[in-house]
């Protein structure tokens, strides 16, 4: 056998001429074992990670270890080529047989050693080296033999699969970089990676920068390459999600001129997301691919790039040219995923999603991967710029994206103690300004007046009170329309035909919404509620009307308020139920008609001559007795009732005894605050009805006479003063206004004090924030919706605002650059709207195209081109400014391409406007 081997190794080396070792190049056999063995580069020395060894078959190796013994090359046997066929399961794809182990089938060699000997004994006709890559695997390093071999296919062909070979310690971006080699893909094609489980189902490979290992690829799975579409979708995508019809199929339109579909009260993200779709730069970063090195999956912070990925789809098919409109569906869930106060379809606001997606962006691409801590620090005195620049250095040191090279500026906060004067300065970083609008300390409420004259119809009254005002004044102001006395006046909240609050003079106006049915009624001077001490006393008055309940046998009669309660001066002793009859009927005589004395009932002279008896508790007149709880007006009877109880729910007085005569129009009854009967007992003596808490009467109509004797349409009859014409104007502000306001000196609230350092409390210290740096991009929100602990208001008023040349230098105390003074002038280049009020509203988008500088209007999947001034309006909520400097540095080179517009210039022709005022 050995001679056999020498024989056929001689053999080989005579067929091989080029490859026998040449003895004047070849070093001593004594020289070869000690650089393969021991040398610096041989097989004894330890691994290092990322290195290559090289797989030798033992068999082969024996023999060479046999002639370098011998020490001499003629009479030792010749090992011949080196030959590692053992090693291989087959002679074509040359795969290693399974369950090799080292020592046994295989010595391994690190590069040099394997170098020195292919060149002295050369490498066998057609079989491929065995390189393989030292890795570290849970901290051992270790020769990866075995691979991980994966099959790679194109989506557009999944059967024709190419087997490639890679460590588990390669990155899965060398994955993509060899699956686009392999398909020929260009380098402006974007595409992305799908794995197939074993389930049979895709996982997408995101971050491209871990490894074979970290992302658990085995050998033999199937990696998916996937080649973005023209029109920016995704071949996987399904259809639905990319609103793509058969007949926009072949549709080329304007880039970025594309609708976002209302998915359900998503007008608000369809408006934020058109604004931020037309800042230039960021939207260049997200066309030309920068995104993609840039994405950051394990930020904490951060949507492991989920956010980045979903807003660079939308981009990218809104700017393609190829969509009339697109569906956002994908987005929507991706941030009710990350963000669970927009999970469903309620309404937002525009500016709250486009905070969370500027944050969750930048946390998306933020370049630190690991943030340092940062210990912030007060200004001690230091100057302002060195300050200043530590303070940004910090910010970039744990926050680096384009959001921040794009939309964050610097602050200045200034605190002063009021106790012992100690400033403290710090600079803060600012992705927007919310800017507060002038606020009027006045406020307009409308009012009913019913005055005692029953002749009167009730008088409709438009009141300019004091905000922060007092009922006093709303009295005050009505007294100078209608001459009557502020201290004959009371004022209650009208709610389902029931008093649902009567105010007390003191009391704030802030309690009154405007939605609220406000009544002010005229009383005697010297009446009250509840007031012993007063010669007259005001008693609420309501309405009912006896009607059949849904009984069996229509043997239950329930009692239903309708019309406008009263509160009526009653004199004290005048407090008997019989001249209250006729007090009311009096009150009552615009709308109810007396008897006439054909009308009245032809009884007997027993009920004449009785026709001033009052009736005991629980008769009727005639001697009837009436069971009381059939009287009794609950839940069931009928009596209406609304959707809030009534604040004052004080029990009547004592039980006043019913004027039930067959002359009389209507009955009387005491009543509960919520207009049910009361059965309590009662006090009466010679001097009339006495009682100790705030009473409320009820005047029941019989369907028969209410319908002969009270005419509805003249009951809900009410005239319309003067001053309810008129119109107040709102003042349009400025910009620079709120900008003005916004830089004030203000006092922190008590809600939000400041600790002093040197008080060692907290403290209302005085605070101001100026301007120091401003961003590329400025967003200024109009602080439009107002919220207090009593009301909440939209705030309508028409800010004034510049299309070009918003100059911010008298705002920023920084020292500024007086050659540059396009550092601080700003263009407009996009607006988003809010119509309607607090409880309901409607998002749109003013934007101007990078590209044409036409400005178009947005609203969700519709879109028009409009003229430059129709963008200013009462509903402009979002701003979005480009600093000068910038729109020029992203304006094509002349020559290159055909020049853009500025961004606020270019205005369609009037006949193709839309007007959206």
């Amino acid at each position: 056998m050995a001679m056999a081997a020498v024989a056929a190794g001689l053999a080989g080396a005579a067929a091989a001429e080029d490859r026998e070792p040449q003895h004047e190049t070849v070093p001593g056999l004594e020289s070869q074992r000690l650089q393969i063995e021991n040398g610096e580069n041989g097989r004894g020395r330890a691994l290092r990670a990322g290195e290559s060894w090289f797989l030798v078959g033992q068999h082969w190796y024996k023999y060479w270890e046999v002639y370098v013994q011998g020490g001499d090359q003629d009479s030792s046997p010749f090992p011949g080529c080196i030959n590692n066929a053992e090693l291989f399961e087959d002679q074509v794809n040359w795969h290693l047989k399974k369950g090799l182990v080292e020592g046994e089938d295989y010595v391994l060699l690190p590069a040099a050693a394997w170098h020195y000997l292919v060149d002295w004994y050369g490498l066998e006709h057609g079989q491929p080296a065995i390189e393989r890559k030292v890795v570290e695997l849970s901290g051992i390093q270790t020769v990866e033999v075995y691979p991980v071999e994966l099959l790679l296919v194109q989506h557009s062909d999944m059967d024709t699969p190419h087997t490639a070979q890679f460590s588990h310690t390669d990155s899965i971006d060398l994955v993509v970089r060899t699956a686009r080699e392999q398909f020929l893909v260009s380098p402006q094609e974007e595409t992305r990676l799908w794995v197939k489980n074993a389930e049979g189902s895709f996982e997408r490979l995101c971050n491209t920068r871990v490894t074979v290992l970290d992302a658990a690829l085995k050998t033999g799975q199937v990696v998916v390459m996937e080649t973005r579409n023209k029109d920016g979708t995704w071949p996987s995508a399904p259809r639905a999600m990319s609103s793509t019809s058969e007949e926009d199929a072949d549709f080329q339109g304007q880039p970025g001129i594309c609708g976002l579909t209302n998915l359900g009260n998503t007008c608000f993200m369809n408006s934020a997301l058109q604004c931020l779709s037309n800042v230039p730069q960021l939207t260049e970063y997200f066309l030309k691919n920068r995104y993609l090195e840039e994405l950051n999956f394990c930020n904490p912070l951060g949507m492991k790039g989920e956010i980045a990925e979903a807003y660079a789809d939308l981009v990218k098919q809104a700017w393609s040219g190829h969509h009339r409109s697109i569906v956002p569906h994908v987005f929507k869930t991706k941030v009710g995923h990350f963000a669970s106060q927009f999970l469903g379809y309620q309404q937002h606001d525009s500016q709250e999603l486009l905070s969370f997606l500027l944050d969750g962006l930048h946390e998306d691409l933020n370049r630190v991967k690991k943030k340092e801590y940062v210990e912030l620090c007060d200004a001690a005195g230091r100057p302002d710029q060195e300050v200043a620049q530590e303070a940004w250095q910090n910010h970039k040191r744990r926050n680096d994206s384009v959001i921040v090279d794009t939309f964050h500026g610097l602050f200045k906060s200034t605190l002063v103690c009021p106790d012992c004067g100690n400033v403290s300065v710090t600079f803060d970083p600012f992705c927007y300004l919310s800017v507060p609008l002038p606020v009027s300390h006045k406020r307009v409420m409308e009012v009913f007046f019913v005055s005692m004259d029953p002749r009167r119809k009730p008088e409709q009254h438009r009141l300019v009170v004091p905000k922060k005002g007092k009922i006093s004044d709303l009295c005050v102001a009505l007294a100078k329309h209608t001459g009557i006395s502020p201290e004959r006046m009371m004022v209650a909240d009208v709610f389902s035909h029931r008093f649902y609050k009567i105010y007390q003079l003191e009391e704030s106006l802030s309690s009154i919404l405007d939605r609220d049915d406000i009544f002010i009624y005229e009383v005697s001077g010297r009446a009250a509620i509840g007031e012993n001490s007063r010669e007259d006393v005001v008693l609420p008055i309501y309405l009912r009307e006896r009607t059949p309940a849904r009984d069996y046998n229509n043997s239950y009669y329930g009692l239903m308020l309708f019309g406008h309660p009263l509160l009526v001066s009653v004199p004290r002793d005048r407090l008997s139920w019989d001249a209250l009859y006729h007090i009311l009927l009096y009150r009552l005589s615009r709308y109810v008609t007396r008897p006439s004395s054909d009308d009245e009932d032809d009884g007997d002279e027993k009920d004449l001559e009785d026709k001033d008896a009052i009736p005991k508790p629980g008769q009727m007149a005639g001697g009837s007795s009436q069971d009381p709880g059939q009287e009794q007006a609950g839940p069931s009877s009928g009596v209406a009732s609304g959707s809030r109880a009534p604040v004052d729910n004080s029990p009547g007085p004592s039980h006043w005894p019913q004027r039930a005569r067959r002359k009389h129009l209507f009955t009387l009854q005491t009543v509960n605050s919520n207009g049910t009967s009361d059965r309590s007992t009662f006090n009466e003596d010679t001097h009339g009805v006495s009682f100790s808490s705030q009473p409320y009467i009820a005047i029941d109509w019989e369907p028969e006479m209410k319908k002969r004797y009270y005419d509805e349409v003249e009951a809900e009859g009410y005239v319309k003063h003067d001053c309810v014409s008129y119109v107040l104007k709102k003042a349009p502000v400025r910009l620079q206004e709120c900008i003005e306001l916004f830089t004030t000196v203000e006092t922190l609230e008590k809600e939000n004090p400041w600790y002093c350092p040197t008080c060692k409390q907290h403290q209302l210290a005085t605070k101001k924030l100026d301007l120091w740096m401003l961003p590329e991009t400025l967003i200024i929100h109009l602080k439009r919706f107002s919220y207090t602990k009593f009301s909440r208001e939209k705030l309508d008023t028409l800010v004034e605002f510049p299309i070009r040349d918003l100059d911010f230098s008298e705002f920023v105390i920084k020292p500024q650059n007086e050659s540059a003074p396009e550092l601080y002038k700003y263009d407009l280049i996009a607006v988003s709207n809010h119509y309607g009020g607090l409880r309901d509203g409607h998002y749109t988008t003013f934007a101007c195209n990078k590209d044409s500088g036409q400005w178009h209007y947005f609203d969700d999947n519709s879109v028009s081109p409009v003229t430059e001034n129709q963008i200013e309006s009462k509903a402009a909520y979002v701003l979005f400014y480009q600093r000068q400097d910038v729109a020029r540095r992203l304006q094509p080179q002349p020559g290159l391409s055909e020049p853009s517009a500025s961004p606020a210039c270019g205005t369609p022709p009037s006949s193709e406007s839309m007007d959206v005022n």
